[in-house]
């Protein structure tokens, strides 16, 4: 296990990662090459419905500082600039949109053995300021995500989140939407080298009393292929399987249907991601 608390968006990421990640119902491609000089240079389209959505991103890596432009087929052009230590635990993220004035961005992060802090502001002349941090260890963590709009004068988002951890059960509470939105999953490893696990998330919304319970697990089948599957009490019922046919290259296939409107054609996505 990692040392030290992590940052917010770590609280109750194993279960998320176990019920949502990979789970699609578009057509993705995407491809990785490297230069001879190391920068590399990745090539995504995805296909929504009759929509098609491409973006070209180059990499450029030199010491501790990381350069990302993405250029997608909305003549956006994103710039992320990341520099990695400047001094022990910190990371300095800087990013903007083009021809969008107002995306600026600067970030801080800040990594303890009993804490993780993320603060970030954007460059603007009435900026939004966001702010999370967690204190505890890696077995207990208490955490909270804020954002302040200075232009209005309100706080637009205020998070808070629990999290505990062993070698194999995640568990994690957390409050979201200003108190709206409380929700608890866990995540249990039951067997580590067929990579076997189960996880659940219940989520209670009080504006308008809904409850969402979803249930899920994975299966490693050999060394390169695992599978997936999800249902919740709303009768969606997903799966999906992940088969790496050569190092750091999946291709995954996924399935959606709805248990109560079995007569309706299921939803399929396909994912190949290709890297040397």
């Amino acid at each position: 296990m990692a040392k030290g608390p992590g940052l917010y968006t770590e609280i109750g990421k194993k279960a998320r990662d176990l019920l949502y990640k990979d789970y699609q119902s578009d057509h993705k491609f995407t491809i990785t090459t490297y230069s001879p000089t190391g920068v590399a240079i990745t090539s995504s389209g995805t296909k929504k419905g009759d929509v098609f959505l491409a973006d070209v991103t180059t990499q450029l890596k030199k010491k501790n500082v990381t350069t990302d432009i993405k250029v997608d087929t909305e003549s956006n052009l994103l710039t992320t600039i990341t520099v990695d230590q400047p001094c022990p635990g910190v990371k300095a993220i800087l990013s903007f949109k083009v021809p969008d004035q107002s995306s600026g961005k600067a970030e801080l992060q800040y990594l303890h053995d009993y804490a993780g802090i993320s603060t970030s502001v954007g460059l603007t002349a009435n900026p939004v300021v966001n702010f999370s941090g967690v204190l505890g260890t890696n077995l207990l963590a208490l955490g909270t995500d804020v954002s302040f709009d200075t232009k209005s004068g309100n706080f637009t988002k205020c998070n808070a989140g629990l999290n505990f951890s062993n070698a194999d059960l995640f568990a994690s509470l957390n409050m979201n939407e200003k108190g709206d939105v409380v929700s608890g999953s866990f995540y249990h490893s039951l067997y580590p080298e067929k990579n076997t696990a189960v996880g659940a998330e219940v989520t209670h919304r009080f504006s308008n009393s809904e409850n969402t319970i979803t249930l899920g697990a994975q299966h490693a089948l050999d060394s390169l292929t695992s599978v997936k599957a999800r249902v919740n009490n709303f009768g969606k019922a997903n799966a999906l399987i992940q088969h790496e046919w050569r190092p750091k290259s999946f291709f995954t296939i996924s399935g959606e249907v709805d248990t109560r409107a079995i007569e309706k054609s299921a939803k399929i996505g396909l994912a190949l991601a290709l890297k040397p």
